[in-house]
Parts: structure tokens; C-alpha cells; sequence
């Protein structure tokens, strides 16, 4: 049964903000923060399925034990395109606000993200190994919670500034995709049921796309 629910849920999930994405391309109407939202939802949805693709197949066929490598290597691909995500989001803010300058800001992005992407990149991760260590698992999420705190700051206080109703809950999209995800982080190796903790985690993610889309169409973008 959760082999089923489960898949079906993530092929609702990468068909949903991979659609999402791409009509946000197509349809942006040369606005740029639109062009980036989808850019973002489509690596968002590709990037999962780099994990979510072999995990399924783990559960339909022989167990996620035979499948520890592919899942591994997913894991890896999905942390990077998340970073990404969050980089790109970084400039949808800008974009949206009609931020100029900020050198500082941008340069505390960058370096969290490259933080993140180095920490990810390390041997010591094992990341096909089927008990990878926590220490490092804590580590490389560290600049990433950073990043995080600091793209739903920016985005609270911008859009209660603007009086921006269509971004206005944005913020807490993030707050809880970091809510549900640190639990899974801290304490998944020793309670398996905090994985569960990872569907309502996705579904801030839909959420953060649905707001970028439905903001697109009020603006009369079709």
C-alpha cells in the first residue's frame, strides 16, 4: 500500500510543478521574474525526480536496501537543485521588488550556496552508503537553513511593504518546507516514520510554485 500511495502521490507532485513550470516558461510574456519562476519550478521537479524515480521503483520492486546507490546519487542531485531553487528564488525577489545594488546580500547568497554545494560535494557525505553519516548530513544543511532564514525574510518583509497580496505567504512556504525537512534530517535514521515528514514538505514546494503561477495569470498572463 505505500509502495502505490506513495508513487502515485510523487507522480502527481513531478507532473504538477514540472507542468506548472514549463507553462511559466512558455507563457511568461517576457516577464522576466516569471521566465525564472518556471526555470525554477522545472529544476525543482527534475531534480527530485532524481531521487523520487529510483525510490519508487525501490518500493515496486525489491526494496530501497537494493537500491541504495541510485538513491544515494539522487539525494546528492536533489540537494544541488535545491540550492539552485533558493539561489533562483533569491532573484525572483529581486526581480519582483525592483531591488538595485544589495552587493553584500548577493554575496552572502552566493557564498551559503556555494557552501552548500561544496559541503554536498564531500567524500565524507558516503552518500551510496547505506548508512551515511549524520554529522555530515547536519553540516551540509547548515548553510542551507541559513539560506533559507534569509530568503523568507526578505520575501515577509518586501511583500508586507508592497502590500503584495499574490506573494504575501510565500514567507511561510519556506518556514514550513524547513519545518517538516530538519526532523527528517535529524532523526529519520532512528524513527522511520519522521520520513512521512517529507510529504507535507513537498507540498510547501507545490504551494511556492502555485503562488508564482497564479501570480502570473493576475497579472493577465495567460
Amino acid at each position: 500500500m505505500q509502495a502505490i500511495m506513495e508513487t502515485l502521490f510523487d507522480i502527481v507532485y513531478l507532473t504538477t510543478v514540472i507542468t506548472l513550470g514549463v507553462l511559466m516558461i512558455r507563457g511568461n510574456k517576457g516577464q522576466k521574474q516569471y521566465l525564472m519562476y518556471g526555470i525554477m519550478a522545472v529544476i525543482l521537479g527534475f531534480g527530485d525526480a532524481f531521487h523520487l524515480i529510483p525510490r519508487a521503483v525501490a518500493l515496486c520492486t525489491t526494496g530501497l536496501e537494493s537500491y541504495t546507490a541510485a538513491l544515494g546519487i539522487g539525494k546528492l542531485v536533489t540537494s544541488i537543485t535545491m540550492t539552485i531553487f533558493y539561489v533562483l528564488l533569491y532573484h525572483i525577489w529581486r526581480e519582483r521588488y525592483h531591488i538595485v545594488g544589495k552587493s553584500v546580500l548577493t554575496a552572502a547568497v552566493y557564498a551559503l550556496s556555494l557552501s552548500r554545494i561544496v559541503l554536498c560535494l564531500m567524500p565524507q557525505n558516503a552518500w551510496i552508503s547505506a548508512q551515511p553519516p549524520l554529522s555530515w548530513g547536519i553540516y551540509r544543511n547548515i548553510p542551507f537553513a541559513l539560506l533559507g532564514v534569509l530568503i523568507l525574510v526578505l520575501f515577509y518583509q518586501r511583500a508586507k511593504e508592497a502590500g503584495d497580496r499574490p506573494f504575501r505567504w510565500l514567507w511561510l512556504t519556506v518556514v514550513l518546507s524547513f519545518a517538516f525537512y530538519i526532523p527528517v534530517v535529524l532523526f529519520a535514521d532512528s524513527i522511520p516514520a519522521m520520513g512521512a515528514l517529507m510529504i507535507p514538505k513537498t507540498c510547501a514546494y507545490v504551494w511556492t510554485v502555485v503562488i508564482g503561477y497564479h501570480a502570473m495569470r493576475g497579472d493577465g498572463i495567460k
